[in-house]
């Protein structure tokens, strides 16, 4: 294996090659089920720079594979993003991939194509180092996260496409190391009323006021959910409100609302929807409470159905996976990562929170700027991440020996 210093280099040297790949991802537009012309750009790359296999699964993922040993280590970025929202609120064309003040602009910068384009550098240098003896390395580039987070690997470790024995998400973590994220899940509320003219309402029972005081019942359950100290705090605020009836010159006669619940330690799906009907009911809320289920095909036609209910995970700090992300990070920068936790979603709802595979993240950017217009990643946290990626196989392996 070549010395640290000699891949840190490497990694330097692929900076320009990198960003501009980056720039391809990022003047393809690609929200959810429609990926494809990224994933097929994606595709291209990675047989550019040498990957021994590259696939499309069922579900419409990319897969590049380097090296066949028997030891699988996988990493993840999801290559759809959101859309742009208010065109006005962005100083940059979004599609443009603007390179200013040592950054790239654009959607998906940060959520999630630069740690894509980083994995896929990483692989180039994996091979042309020779580092991933003993391993089989697989870069994924997953679809539909942004609309229905761990699809894309639940579809991947239910299929059986791939059995790795560890994810690196590359989610942005601003080169931290995290080992986890509250659950999430989507609740609808829903009130039905009796039509009437509007006219004459006291005919009628008006099913957007029978439910409206559902709102301030869920802000105040959020107020009262459990905290942890390393997870945070659950959360449940109200996103969206909907009447509907004959016509607006109509009592409306069906009313939904629906909430975003977020779920630190110790809390579940059950225990998410009682609280929801306790709360609904000491308002004095007549409301049925059900959680959602995704059914929209995938870019290539499938459908393949999945509750939106993504459950808390969390790596313990003295597991394999946080250890040999330690030791990568230490040996090439002479410095511990900051260990932390994500503060939204990822594909880490299923890889471990559904699967059980362990799965820890390192990515280029922050977080914070996730979905928001002037979205931007420093190019230099894509080289270090890239030097991470094709670190993190051999301190995997050297952390988790077999006979």
């Amino acid at each position: 294996m070549p010395s640290l210093d000699t891949l840190t280099a490497a990694a330097r040297g692929l900076q320009h090659p990198l960003a501009q790949f980056l720039k391809d991802l990022v003047a393809i537009p690609s929200v959810s089920s429609e990926e494809r012309d990224v994933v097929y750009r994606i595709k291209d790359e990675m047989e550019k720079v040498g990957f021994d296999e590259v696939f499309f699964d069922g579900l419409g993922n990319v897969l590049g594979r380097i090296g066949d040993g028997p030891r699988v280590v996988a990493f993840d970025a999801h290559i759809d993003t959101v859309d742009v929202g208010d065109p006005d609120a962005w100083s940059c064309d979004p599609f443009q991939g603007k390179e200013a003040d040592g950054c790239l602009w654009g959607r998906g910068t940060v959520d999630q194509k630069g740690g894509m384009a980083a994995m896929v550098y990483a692989g180039k240098l994996i091979k042309e180092l020779d580092l991933a003896k003993d391993c089989t390395v697989w870069m994924v580039g997953s679809v539909m996260e942004e609309d229905c987070d761990g699809l894309c690997w639940h579809y991947i470790l239910s299929e059986g496409v791939l059995k790795p024995e560890v994810v690196v998400s590359t989610e942005p973590t601003n080169l931290r190391l995290l080992r986890g994220h509250r659950g999430r899940m989507e609740i609808r509320a829903a009130a039905r009323g009796l039509s009437c003219h509007g006219s004459a309402p006291e005919r009628g029972e008006n099913a957007i006021t029978k439910l409206a005081p559902a709102c301030a019942a869920i802000d105040e359950l959020n107020g009262r959910l459990a905290d942890d100290p390393f997870l945070g705090k659950g959360s449940c605020c109200v996103t969206w409100f909907h009447g509907e009836g004959p016509s607006l010159c109509a009592v409306a006669d069906r009313a939904e609302l629906h909430i975003d619940r977020r779920l630190t330690a110790g809390e579940t799906k059950e225990s998410a929807v009682r609280e929801v009907e306790q709360a609904l009911a000491d308002a004095g809320v007549e409301a049925t409470v059900r959680t959602l289920v995704y059914e929209r095909e995938s870019w290539n036609g499938l459908v393949y159905p999945m509750e939106k209910y993504y459950p808390t995970w969390t790596m313990p700090e003295d597991h394999p996976a946080v250890l040999a992300g330690k030791t990568a990070h230490r040996n090439l920068f002479d410095l511990d990562p900051e260990v932390s936790r994500w503060i939204f979603s990822t594909n880490g709802v299923a890889i471990n929170g559904l699967h059980g595979v362990p799965c820890v993240g390192f990515g280029p950017g922050d977080e914070a700027l996730a979905h928001a217009p002037d979205e931007h990643v420093p190019i230099s946290h894509l080289v270090t991440a890239c030097a991470f990626y094709a670190a993190f196989p051999a301190a995997w392996r050297d952390e988790t020996p077999q006979d």
